[in-house]
């Protein structure tokens, strides 16, 4: 990663962490992505935009691999998902040959910018919903 990419990264999380995440999440129609931990075992609910279509729920990750939600979806990819203030249960699938800049269009724009200006490893995940 160059160091530039790294510094973005770095910026990014830390402000994700201490001050987005935890507003957001508490926004009852905010859509929240919940996965195990893969060390603790315990919920994680990450604020996420994304898009329903049909039976899956599309959502591009902006730092790929080093996400700790994508980490955990490579641990356990039973997750769940906060949708319109309803949880839905499914299973998360990481598309690394999936064009996540083209599917970054098809989902919600002011998030999608976010992505692509803050982005460093784009990685579309799908979830299957089961429910």
């Amino acid at each position: 990663m160059s160091r530039l990419a790294d510094l973005r990264f770095r910026a990014a999380t830390a402000f994700q962490r201490r001050v987005g995440n935890p507003i957001l999440r508490r926004l009852p129609f905010q859509t929240v992505l919940e996965t195990t931990g893969r060390v603790s075992g315990q919920p994680r609910q990450t604020p996420v935009g994304g898009r329903r279509v049909g039976d899956s729920f599309w959502l591009v990750s902006e730092f790929g691999d080093k996400s700790q939600y994508v980490r955990n979806i490579k641990a356990d990819p039973r997750v769940r998902v906060r949708l319109g203030g309803r949880w839905h249960t499914g299973t998360a699938h990481l598309l690394p040959d999936d064009d996540p800049i083209a599917r970054l269009r098809g989902l919600p724009r002011l998030n999608s910018a976010g992505v692509r200006a803050f982005g460093t490893n784009l990685l579309t995940v799908r979830v299957d919903l089961t429910d």
